[in-house]
C-alpha cells in the first residue's frame, strides 16, 4: 500500500544522506518535497502540514547540523514523526470487560466488514482461545446474513441464527442474550453499511450502539479510500464514538494516506490491518513497523511472526539436520518452497526485507516473483519419489516427461536442478562450519552482521533461476534488529538451531 509514498520519501531522504553537512535551507527544501509527497499520497492537508512542522522543529537543531551523519539523523527524525503520527502505542482489541464482550463493526458497504468480522473471530478463537459468536445486523443487503453464516462455517465459528423480520437493534440484543446463555467470551456485531455516508445509516448505527452498549466500536475502512478517509472517520467518530480502526486492502495499490490521516484526525488507534483475502490475512498494527516499511527499512518482526505461524518447527529441525549432513534433496527443497509460499511468497517476504523497496523495479525486471515458486513446485510434483531423492538419474527422457507433466520445459528443469545443486553444496559447506556463498543471507534477515559482499551476491545470482537483480543497496543503518531470543522459533534466536527457521541456508546446528 505504501509503495508510492515509500519511493518518494526514500528518494528525498537518500539525497539528504549523501550530503556531508546540512543547512537549514537543505532541510526546508527537503520538507517541501516531503509535504508534496504526503499530499500526493492522499494525506489530509492539515495532517501533512503538522507532520512537516514537527520534523522541522527537530531537524534544524544544532545537534543535527553538527552530527557526524546529519542526513541519517533526519531520516531518524522522519521515522519518529511517522511513528508519532500513526500512533506510538500499538493497541490490540480490548477484551478487558465482563463476558460476553460486544464488538461492533461499522463502515461503508464494500469496505470488507463482513470478511473482517470473520477474520477477527478466527484470530480471537485461535490465538486467544476465546469462544466467539458472530451476528449479522445487515437486513438490507441481499444475502449479507448468509455471507456471514458461510464464513462462519468456513472458519468453524458459530453465527447467530437468522430470524426474519427483526430490526438491527433487536438482533443485537438477541445476539448478546444468546452469547450470555451459551457461555461465549466475545460477540461480534456486523452492522449494515451504505455506499456513501448517509443519515439513515448513522441513525441505525447509533441505535445499535445504544441497544448493545459494545465495549469496542471498530471502523472498518478501505485503505483505498483516499481523501474521503478523513470525512468517513470523523463522521463515524462523532455519531457512534469509535474505539479503533481496522484498515483493509493494505496489500493493494492504495497510496497510504488513509492510515496517516485517520489516526491523526480521530486520535483513535489503528488496531488491525487486512493484508489479503485469506482468513488469516490479518496483522496487528504497529506504528514503528509500518514507519519502517514506508522508509524502506523493511519489517523483520513481521517476517519472524510469519515464520513462527507457518513453519513446522519439528520439520524445520529435521530439514536442518539433513542440510548439515549434505542430504538436502528435491523433496526438502519442495518443503522450503511451499513454506515460502505460506509466508507470503517471494513478493511478501521481500517486501519485509530492508532496502528491497529501492530495487523494486530491478526485481520486477528480473522476473523474480511468486510464479517462479509455483513452477518449481509443479516440476518437483511431476517427479517420482526416486527422482526427488536422487536427481542425478534425471536424463533427457525423464526431463521431457516431467516437463510435459508440469507444463514447463526441460530448460526450466535444468535451472531448478542447478539451483538445487548450488543450495545443497552451500548447505553442506555451512554445515561443516565453512562460509558458503550464501552465508551472508542471514545478515539480510537481521540475524547479525552486515550485507552480503558483491562476490557473494554474484555467486547467489548464478544459482537463482532468472538471475538476481544487480545493484542491491547497502542496508539502512537504522534497520530493525531481531530480539536476542525468540522462544520456540528455530533459527531465529530461541530454538535448537541457529539458522534454518524453515528458510534455506540461514545457519547451522549448534
Amino acid at each position: 500500500m505504501f509503495d508510492n509514498l515509500s519511493e518518494k520519501l526514500g528518494g528525498i531522504l537518500d539525497r539528504l544522506t549523501r550530503r556531508g553537512a546540512l543547512t537549514e535551507a537543505d532541510v526546508d527544501a527537503a520538507l517541501r518535497e516531503v509535504r508534496r509527497a504526503l499530499l500526493e499520497a492522499d494525506v489530509a492537508l492539515d495532517v501533512a502540514r503538522a507532520f512537516t512542522d514537527g520534523v522541522k522543529k527537530q531537524a534544524v537543531g544544532v545537534s543535527v547540523m553538527k552530527s557526524v551523519t546529519p542526513g541519517q539523523m533526519v531520516v531518524k527524525i522522519v521515522h519518529d514523526q511517522l511513528v508519532a503520527t500513526l500512533g506510538a502505542d500499538a493497541q490490540g482489541i480490548d477484551l478487558h470487560a465482563a463476558p460476553p464482550v460486544a464488538i461492533m463493526m461499522v463502515g461503508l458497504q464494500g469496505s470488507g466488514k463482513t470478511t473482517t468480522t470473520a477474520k477477527i473471530a478466527k484470530r480471537l478463537t485461535e490465538r486467544q482461545k476465546k469462544k466467539v459468536l458472530m451476528a449479522s445486523l445487515d437486513v438490507r443487503r441481499p444475502a449479507a446474513m448468509e455471507q456471514l453464516a458461510v464464513l462462519g462455517r468456513e472458519t468453524q465459528i458459530e453465527t447467530l441464527p437468522i430470524v426474519e423480520g427483526q430490526q438491527p437493534p433487536q438482533i443485537a440484543l438477541r445476539a448478546i442474550q444468546a452469547a450470555k446463555l451459551g457461555g461465549y467470551d466475545v460477540v461480534l456485531l456486523d452492522t449494515a453499511g451504505r455506499t456513501t455516508l448517509d443519515e439513515e445509516m448513522m441513525n441505525e448505527a447509533a441505535e445499535v450502539k445504544r441497544a448493545a452498549n459494545p465495549h469496542e466500536v471498530l471502523l472498518v475502512a478501505d485503505s483505498l479510500t483516499g481523501q474521503d478517509a478523513v470525512n468517513l472517520a470523523r463522521s463515524f467518530d462523532e455519531r457512534v464514538g469509535l474505539t479503533g480502526i481496522v484498515l483493509t486492502r493494505v496489500d493493494g495499490d492504495g497510496r497510504g494516506g488513509a492510515a496517516l490521516s485517520m489516526r491523526a484526525v480521530t486520535n483513535k488507534p489503528i488496531k488491525l490491518l487486512g493484508t489479503g483475502e485469506k482468513m488469516d490475512a490479518l496483522e496487528e498494527f504497529d506504528a514503528s513497523r509500518v514507519a519502517g516499511r514506508i522508509l524502506g527499512m523493511g519489517d523483520i518482526v513481521a517476517l519472524v511472526e510469519k515464520a513462527a505461524a507457518n513453519i513446522d518447527a519439528e520439520k524445520a529441525a529435521r530439514t536442518a539436520e539433513k542440510m548439515r549432513k549434505g542430504q538436502f534433496d528435491l523433496a526438502d527443497m519442495r518443503d522450503q518452497l511451499t513454506q515460502m509460499q505460506a509466508m507470503g511468497g517471494m513478493s511478501g517476504l521481500m517486501g519485509m526485507m530492508p532496502g528491497v523497496a529501492k530495487i523494486k523495479n530491478q526485481i520486477a525486471n528480473a522476473g523474480i516473483d511468486d510464479s517462479i515458486l509455483k513452477r518449481q513446485v509443479a516440476i518437483i510434483d511431476s517427479m517420482t519419489p526416486q527422482e526427488r531423492r536422487n536427481p542425478d538419474i534425471l536424463k533427457n527422457s525423464r526431463k521431457k516427461r516431467i516437463a510435459a507433466g508440469s507444463g514447463t520445459t526441460p530448460e526450466a528443469i535444468n535451472k531448478l536442478l542447478k539451483m538445487h545443486r548450488g543450495m545443497a553444496d552451500m548447505m553442506k559447506a555451512m554445515g561443516s562450519g565453512k562460509r558458503g556463498p550464501m552465508a551472508g543471507i542471514g545478515q539480510m534477515l537481521g540475524l547479525g552482521g552486515g550485507a552480503p559482499s558483491p562476490e557473494q551476491m554474484a555467486e547467489m545470482a548464478k544459482k537463482m533461476p532468472g538471475g538476481m537483480p544487480t545493484g542491491l543497496p547497502n542496508l539502512p543503518s537504522t534497520m530493525p534488529k531481531l530480539p536476542p531470543s525468540i522462544p520456540g522459533l528455530p533459527g531465529l534466536g530461541g530454538g535448537k538451531f541457529s539458522g534454518p527457521g524453515g528458510l534455506p541456508g540461514f545457519g547451522k546446528k549448534k
